[in-house]
């Protein structure tokens, strides 16, 4: 009897348990319809780099300075102000003279790319917020990362880059970690290219591929049908016969399009010799300095702690709104990759580079 009152406590438990996710579950999906109904809108959130970097500085001052120092630099501080106000109020006196002296602007973007480059969403939005106020007395920079990917969805990242060039803003490329492919599509577009000493850089090709099961359907005498209009309307697929004639239509696409690429390199780094980088092969930031793919080699923090000394840095953020859903499922996706990362970094008798 006891134990039929325990198990009977038990199943009373689960219930209840499984009754609460599914209400979770209801709420999440209706606030993800309501949602969907107002739309995808977002919002533009402006960082005053400037700002951030003082606050650095002021929070190291007030650990490692006595009380001393610390007001001799205030006093210094202060009289840097006051002067600054001065030559301020000097320089409005005439509207040509506050034109020519207005203090120059610098837009911090960052662009982290996957195989479809989803991150053009943002670009193209903080691109417009940009293109409305910026001048060609100002800057934008980005911050670059992107092995490559599809063509035409860099191709259209690409293409965002160009309205920036297209309003003659000057436009500073930095990449840390990697442009490769399409991600050094974009990074070619740049009036300066910065690169760190060990980013990985070129990968100046193109390439197909896909498994194939047709042998593994023939030997199960499964029938795989393709009706279609246009004699390369389908060429190589995952499970149709893969015939000579096919894959000589898709290897000419491909090398029509590493021309195009070729070209495109070529036309915004006219100083590169084309055929010697456009084999594939990727390059460390030094390398590729050397054959003239990079201008310089510096990290992106560096970079822009030295625009903020005469410049406002103002980085740029697109922020979409998030369904409930969304938010779960990232935070979801966000664990997984947590845990994985843990196992995957387990210390263990290997040596790594």
């Amino acid at each position: 009897m006891e134990f039929l009152i325990e198990y009977g406590m038990f199943l009373a438990r689960v219930v209840t348990v499984v009754i609460a996710i599914v209400i979770v579950i209801g709420v999440i999906t209706s606030s993800g319809q309501k949602q969907k109904k107002a739309g995808k809108e977002g919002a533009v959130k402006v960082t005053r780099i400037n700002d951030h970097i003082d606050d650095l500085r002021d929070a190291l001052r007030l650990s490692i300075l006595d009380k001393n120092e610390l007001k001799a630099l205030h006093k210094e501080e202060k009289k840097a102000v006051k002067a600054e106000i001065k030559e301020k109020k000097e320089s409005e006196k005439s509207d040509k003279e506050s034109e020519s002296q207005a203090k120059k602007r610098v837009f911090v973007l960052n662009f982290k790319g996957n195989i479809a480059a989803d991150a053009v969403s943002s670009l193209r939005e903080e691109i417009t917020a940009i293109l409305s106020l910026g001048t060609i007395n100002d800057e934008v920079i980005l911050r670059l990362e992107s092995p490559g990917g599809m063509v035409h969805a860099y191709g259209l990242a690409s293409s965002q880059l160009l309205r920036i060039k297209n309003q003659k803003i000057p436009l500073t490329i930095c990449v840390d970690k990697v442009a490769a492919s399409g991600g050094y599509m974009m990074a070619c577009l740049a009036d300066r290219l910065i690169a760190a000493p060990f980013a990985i850089i070129g990968s100046i090709g193109v390439l197909v591929q896909l498994p194939n099961f047709h042998r593994v359907l023939k030997k199960y005498e499964v029938d795989y049908e393709i009706i279609s209009a246009g004699e390369y309307k389908r060429t190589l697929t995952n499970f149709g016969e893969i015939t000579s004639k096919a894959r000589d239509k898709v290897k000419e696409d491909v090398e029509n399009i590493h021309d195009i690429f070729k070209n495109w390199v070529k036309e915004y780094r006219p100083i590169i010799e084309i055929d010697k980088i456009a084999t594939g092969e990727t390059w460390v930031g030094s390398q590729a300095k050397e054959r003239y793919m990079v201008d310089e080699l510096k990290t992106s923090d560096e970079y822009i702690v030295e625009a903020c000394v005469d410049a406002d840095v103002f980085e740029i953020e697109y922020e979409f709104k998030k369904s409930i859903q969304e938010k779960f499922s990232n935070m979801l996706q966000e664990g997984v990759a947590k845990l994985f990362s843990r196992w995957a970094n387990k210390p263990n008798n290997d040596i790594y580079q």
